[in-house]
């Protein structure tokens, strides 16, 4: 069941709302932490227990408890009264769902595998709420000038990778700005104008398609972000980038999903993108066969059928599996 399901199924048994606390999976599918759950668990008053009970088959017990099944809504409930807890619920559209941080603590308690993989979803969820958790707690430590490092261009056939890096004013506050590839051209440019002008210092590091080829794409964004860091006017005490180790003279951290959870790499990522795209569109104007301003130099149906047309130009991966196709076929 997904959220839309979930909802119109609480409201068709419409029971009353301050008798019952949606639980644990419908309650993360509501708040938009996981997309489906296959039932709906609810904490019961005593009262509504007794009710509904009646109406149920018992299909299982948890912890000593029966578990009982409203079969004709999927919906599921023990009489173990203690899950009915307002005091650590949220209100949505007049109903109440168990609070994160209570069914976090649920979950770590019961530690099955299918509870951890929830604990999981929940911690990163947290984690994207608040964007600035890690520097906040880096500021906490004592750090001043954090430096978000992002890259992007590292599945193109052709072109520069670039990378690179912002430090941006202590507790920086910009709505909607997260990871480039998850924002539209218009708002990647907006956003790339605002970054620029406010951040304490950005830098960027270019490294061309000589030198992916030469040392491979995966050292080759290490030495782009390096030089987006050596790039900096003022340097950084510490580093966040997007899950990349860095060998670095300088204290840092890899963030899996970086670029959604700091907003440091956040604006990293979109300096990077809207550089790199710049260079894409010029290269468009030098050969306008390949519809780079479109394809971003990626491994397309129109770029591909390009290459087979009018062959490769200088600026082309030649490791690159597609491209070393056609060279070896030459």
């Amino acid at each position: 069941m997904n959220r839309k399901e979930i909802l119109n199924i609480l409201k068709k048994l419409n029971l009353p709302q301050n008798e019952f606390v949606v639980l644990s999976g419908a309650s993360l599918v509501v708040q938009q932490v996981k997309s489906k759950t296959n039932d709906i668990d609810i904490g019961a008053s005593e009262a509504l227990f007794k009710k509904l009970k009646n109406d149920a088959v018992i299909v299982n017990s948890f912890l000593g408890y029966d578990v009982y099944k409203l079969n004709d809504y999927n919906i599921e409930f023990s009489n173990n009264c203690s899950f009915f807890n307002k005091d650590e619920a949220i209100v949505i559209e007049n109903m109440y769902f168990q609070d994160l941080n209570s069914i976090k603590k649920m979950k770590e308690n019961f530690n099955r595998n299918k509870d951890k993989n929830d604990i999981k979803k929940i911690d990163l969820f947290l984690d994207l709420k608040d964007n600035l958790k890690y520097e906040k707690e880096l500021y906490n430590d004592g750090y001043t000038l954090i430096a978000g490092v992002d890259e992007v261009g590292r599945g193109p056939l052709v072109g520069p990778v670039v990378a690179a890096a912002v430090i941006l004013p202590k507790n920086y506050k910009l709505e909607g700005l997260t990871d480039s590839k998850k924002l539209s051209e218009a708002k990647r440019n907006y956003f790339n104008e605002i970054i620029k002008r406010d951040a304490i210092s950005y830098g960027i590091g270019v490294i061309d398609n000589n030198i992916i080829d030469e040392v491979n794409i995966y050292e080759a964004t290490k030495l782009a972000m390096k030089q987006a860091i050596s790039n900096l006017k003022i340097k950084p005490d510490y580093v966040l980038t997007d899950a990349m180790k860095l060998d670095i003279d300088i204290d840092f951290k890899p963030l899996i999903k970086g670029d959604l959870r700091s907003l440091s790499i956040s604006a990293a990522s979109v300096i990077a993108k809207v550089y790199r795209d710049n260079l894409m569109y010029l290269l468009d104007k030098k050969y306008p066969y390949y519809n780079f301003k479109n394809n971003k130099g990626y491994p397309t149906k129109d770029h591909i059928e390009a290459i087979k047309k009018y062959g490769i130009i200088k600026e082309h991966r030649i490791s690159y599996h597609p491209v070393s196709e056609y060279i070896n076929k030459k």
